[in-house]
């Protein structure tokens, strides 16, 4: 079993309809690892690279995803004890959803949140909520985050100006204000490009 690979990238790949990769070249062969979208944004052709590995063996394919760091891996690990989610979902929620932001809707429970925070559906939500509520529990592994009731008045507030909960909960994590007001203001100029 693979547990991280170490080499140059010789080959990213980033599309929207398709699943991102990179080619990892390690000492003469080149390994092709799915990764996130921060990742490849991250990175140039050439620069040196290591990943920690999953790797996914199936009766048609032997596939690997990579995440920079073990908190990463060992949440998309956690994603796949779920029934329904596979490697290739658990990489797409993680797209969607910054790890902290997921950990917070699932020990909370509220799907709602969880829904808004991250981007993914309520049905995926629930699922996730209720598969995970007893893992996270005295898991020292992923850190929490807390995410207020100003933090959620003000990102319901942006959606109804009609930005995304993405656009609104990345502007929202940029603000130093404490009031919902100020947060409101301050995430606009952000949204407004000031």
């Amino acid at each position: 079993m693979i547990s991280y690979l170490s080499g140059k990238i010789i080959f990213k790949s980033l599309s929207l309809k398709k699943d991102n990769f990179v080619v990892i070249d390690t000492g003469g062969v080149g390994y092709k690892v799915f990764v996130l979208d921060k990742t490849i944004n991250e990175l140039r052709l050439n620069d040196s690279l290591t990943v920690h590995v999953y790797t996914q063996v199936a009766e048609t394919a032997l596939d690997l995803y990579g995440f920079i760091n073990r908190e990463e891996l060992e949440f998309f690990e956690l994603l796949l004890t779920i029934s329904g989610i596979g490697p290739r979902s658990a990489l797409d929620i993680m797209k969607k959803a910054k790890i902290d932001d997921l950990h917070q809707g699932v020990l909370s429970g509220d799907f709602n949140l969880l829904s808004k925070l991250s981007g993914i559906g309520p049905k995926t939500a629930e699922k996730i909520v209720v598969g995970l509520k007893d893992k996270f529990s005295g898991s020292a592994g992923i850190s929490g985050s807390n995410v207020s009731s100003d933090f959620n008045d003000a990102l319901e507030a942006l959606m109804t100006f009609g930005y995304s909960a993405g656009q609104a909960r990345d502007a929202l994590m940029k603000c130093a204000a404490e009031d919902t007001g100020e947060k409101i203001k301050e995430a606009l100029k952000f949204l407004g490009g000031r």
